[in-house]
């Protein structure tokens, strides 16, 4: 009993509703006579009235969705905010709950509401799949009251849509960050293997020129090599570890230089609209990148309006600015408010079925008959858009088309950066040869054996190490080269802990790392001044052009 006289159940606490006691004697003597106590709980209120109607009236002011049911599991009331979440009319509250969930749901509702409105004041939560959406799951909690007339139970249905997208969005881009580290890895190795594959295409061709029976054989190999090399790079486009050169540069001029191609690839078919707003500032980019983002976005394109088999088909293509006003209208959880050129890009296509929209830009992921698309098509583009440091967001409906938004952040106006330099191919042969000496560290025996090859047939003297630390052992033992040719991820040393050793211990020495990863991936682990870089796969020709420039620079 506390202080103003109630009576409550220790156990419920001391917020618990309070319970009747009545004492009725049982002899003519009711202070020391036997008596009956009773105990009335839960039906009347102290004050003597139903306290149904004031708590409903409370209820139906809240913004949470909440509602009552009586010991028979019907409903007695639910307030705006409780229909508004279930997706029913205020005024047509079905008789039970379990009639708003579908069909496999309805027994654990009813089995849960009767085991709460016995015993004591409990509560829970229940994962349920409302009738309106049962593809989300919502959370409803119940606990059991008491000293509310009927009421037995009381209902919260809690509106966690926000919640299920976010998560979505987090798993989805922790899946797509570890799809990109086992793309980037895939594309590494299978770089070795091509660049083995090259390399010995490239020495066969010294030995059967043109007119050789051999010669196109040899020739098929190496185009088909090739075309393999550009799979890879769209791996390392999408896992964003492909090497960019950015430049400062407008968007729309971008897409004037690429509007002529971009014609000739949709065919007469299909119209090309392209419209440009004012007041777009500069961005940041690749610009032979952003022109492979135009073409992949515009033959998606193509493929959906020849699918759907519609005449009149229209690509739009718009460029506008985006001021942070209309960043921050959007409330968008992903794009930080910020000032943005926008590159759209909308088709009258077949549209993208909802279960599929978020699997768009997953390598390998295609809707297409088998031989008529790689499945790399929107993950490149989605890899060189995050790799510049822009957003990209698909809104697609069936049988009407689908549009892709690209944002990417301005920058202030500063002179083009310097033209990236020219083909290594473009080197005549006979300025390839050289006399040096040189150090080849690699771990991988075919490409170690190639580049040798290449390099000795170019004029070098070479040795070869196997890591790291084999090279060291070499210059311990007294040997010196003018350069030192080396994989950077290797066993046991790596090749820039190698160069960083070396270059302590001997003074300045010229390196050349080649690797398989992106040179923008590397330069962070590599940390080393004055080194250069070769990507694989590379020729005969490219790596003897690399080590010329290496000696000379």
């Amino acid at each position: 009993m506390d202080e103003k006289g109630s009576v409550h159940f220790s156990r419920e606490g001391k917020f618990a509703p309070p319970v009747r006691l009545l004492h009725v004697p049982l002899s003519e003597n009711p202070s020391d006579g036997p008596a009956l106590l009773l105990v009335l709980d839960g039906d009347v209120h102290p004050g003597g009235t139903d306290s149904q109607p004031h708590v409903q009236q409370l209820l139906s002011n809240l913004p949470l969705g909440l509602a009552l049911v009586d010991r028979d599991g019907r409903f007695l009331f639910a307030n705006d905010a409780f229909a508004r979440v279930a997706g029913i009319e205020p005024d047509r509250l079905p008789p039970y709950p379990g009639d708003l969930v579908i069909a496999e749901d309805k027994s654990a509702v009813a089995d849960t509401i009767r085991r709460y409105t016995r015993g004591q004041s409990m509560s829970g939560d229940i994962a349920v799949r409302l009738k309106g959406d049962p593809d989300e799951a919502v959370a409803l909690s119940i606990a059991g009251v008491r000293g509310l007339g009927d009421a037995a139970v009381l209902l919260g249905l809690k509106d966690n849509s926000e919640e299920t997208k976010l998560k979505r969005q987090v798993a989805q881009a922790t899946k797509m960050q570890a799809i990109g580290q086992l793309a980037g890895g895939v594309a590494h190795d299978f770089n070795n293997i091509l660049t083995a594959i090259l390399g010995y295409c490239d020495l066969m061709l010294l030995r059967h020129p043109p007119g050789d029976s051999d010669y196109d054989d040899i020739q098929q190999i190496k185009n088909n090599s090739n075309r393999a090399a550009s799979l890879t790079r769209q791996l390392l486009a999408f896992s964003r570890q492909q090497t960019l050169r950015p430049q400062v540069l407008q968007l729309p001029d971008v897409v004037a230089e690429v509007s002529h191609l971009l014609k000739r690839l949709l065919g007469e078919g299909i119209k090309l609209e392209v419209e440009h707003g004012r007041g777009i500032g500069p961005v940041r980019a690749d610009p032979g990148q952003l022109e492979q983002v135009i073409i992949n976005l515009g033959v998606n394109a193509r493929d959906a309006m020849q699918a759907a088999g519609k005449g009149g088909s229209v690509l739009r293509i718009e460029t506008r600015a985006v001021l942070p006003a209309e960043v921050r209208a959007m409330r968008s959880e992903i794009l930080p408010i910020g000032e943005y050129a926008l590159l759209s890009v909308q088709d009258s296509g077949v549209g993208i079925p909802r279960e599929n929209l978020a699997k768009i830009f997953e390598p390998f992921f295609t809707t297409k008959e088998v031989g008529k698309g790689t499945g790399l098509g929107l993950s490149t583009v989605y890899g060189i858009v995050k790799q510049s440091g822009g957003f990209i967001f698909a809104d697609s409906e069936v049988g009407t088309g689908t549009r892709f938004d690209v944002y990417l952040p301005t920058t202030a106006a500063v002179a083009p950066a310097p033209a990236p330099a020219a083909n290594r191919d473009d080197g005549a042969g006979e300025e390839l040869w050289g006399s040096a000496s040189l150090l080849l560290v690699e771990d991988e025996d075919m490409v170690r054996a190639v580049a040798e090859r290449a390099l000795v047939r170019h004029g070098y003297s070479v040795e070869t190490a196997r890591d790291g630390e084999e090279a060291l052992e070499l210059f311990a033992a007294g040997k010196r080269y003018d350069l030192v040719v080396s994989d950077v991820v290797m066993p046991n040393m790596d090749g820039p802990s190698m160069a960083r050793q070396l270059r302590a211990e001997y003074g300045v020495m010229k390196i050349l790392f080649m690797s398989g990863y992106a040179e923008e991936q590397l330069r962070q682990s590599i940390n080393l001044d004055n080194v250069h870089f070769l990507p694989k796969p590379f020729s005969v020709q490219q790596i003897a052009a690399a080590v010329r420039d290496a000696l000379i620079k």
